[in-house]
């Protein structure tokens, strides 16, 4: 088995969740004359690709240094909802089993397509990416209590809503233009369509359920779409841990793995040299032919 990268660069460019701290960098020692260079870091936990864990919404529950390996690592589903959803919308768990298999406690990545905004690509909008990407109603935190999955992970800022957070409150602007999409759309105001009861609930109600997420994956997850394969997170052994930046990877036979480094050959890049989505709407398309049939 071989690795496919699902996570983004990480650098000082990496937005971190609004308002929390960004990745700060700096030399504290250089090779002149200290024989060797060695930098400081200072940033949150919830910037780039990172897991949460349990304690970062739900007071007794595991760090990050108690996940075992057969938690963090196991099979999984990569399932592509982009040409279900897209600014503010709302994806089912209908739209998931529609698309791909999920086996009772699997690990389900979710490809909102909301990656091709991030950072490193050249088409960025940061805006987009953190506070327009769709997300779930209690339907579908309810289909993954249901299904038992280890956790989840997404290719946008947050697997809640960002209309269900507090960018709702942040961002006046993005929150009445939701409004409108949502009285459009699904027939009632936003803050009727996510109530109070609602708030966070796919952090509220599935971290005491002991089912996380990772958020802000990426890397070449447009090789990846509408398919089964062994998914990994690799955090720190974090103990007290809330949360922890990460690497995910899915892991594909040799054979298959091969072919994909040949579609990633010919497909257009970004300049970090991972998959640049939205220039290669042929993956995509491989993706929808595999989900018809």
């Amino acid at each position: 088995m071989l690795p496919i990268e699902l996570s983004i660069p990480l650098g000082i460019g990496t937005p971190a969740w609004p308002t929390y701290e960004p990745l700060q960098i700096k030399y504290f020692k250089r090779l002149a004359p200290n024989g060797a260079n060695g930098q400081l870091l200072t940033h949150s936990n919830h910037l780039g690709t990172h897991l949460d864990g349990e304690i970062h919404f739900y007071s007794p529950g595991k760090d990050i240094a108690s996940l075992t390996l057969d938690f963090l690592m196991h099979e999984g589903a990569i399932v592509d909802l982009s040409d279900a959803v897209g600014d503010y919308d709302v994806y089912t768990s209908k739209m998931i089993e529609d698309r791909v298999e999920v086996k009772e406690g699997d690990i389900l990545i979710i490809h909102t397509g909301y990656h091709h905004y991030g950072w490193d690509q050249p088409v960025a909008d940061e805006i987009r990416y953190m506070v327009k990407h769709p997300g779930p109603d209690r339907e579908f935190a309810e289909w993954c209590r249901k299904k038992k999955l280890r956790w989840l992970g997404v290719d946008c800022g947050s697997a809640d809503h960002p209309m269900n957070t507090i960018i709702r409150t942040w961002m006046p602007r993005q929150a009445k233009e939701a409004d409108a999409h949502f009285r459009k759309t699904y027939g009632m105001p936003l803050e009727e369509f996510y109530d109070d009861s609602k708030y966070q609930l796919m952090h509220i109600e599935l971290f005491n359920h002991g089912i996380i997420h990772a958020e802000c994956l990426g890397g070449d997850i447009d090789l990846m779409l509408n398919r089964r394969a062994v998914i990994g997170a690799f955090p720190w052994r974090l103990v007290d841990g809330e949360s922890c930046i990460c690497r995910i990877l899915a892991f594909v036979p040799e054979a298959e793995h091969a072919e994909l480094m040949e579609k990633k050959a010919r497909a257009k890049k970004t300049k970090f040299g991972d998959i640049s989505g939205v220039e290669n709407a042929w993956l995509h398309e491989e993706a929808r032919q595999r989900h018809r049939a």
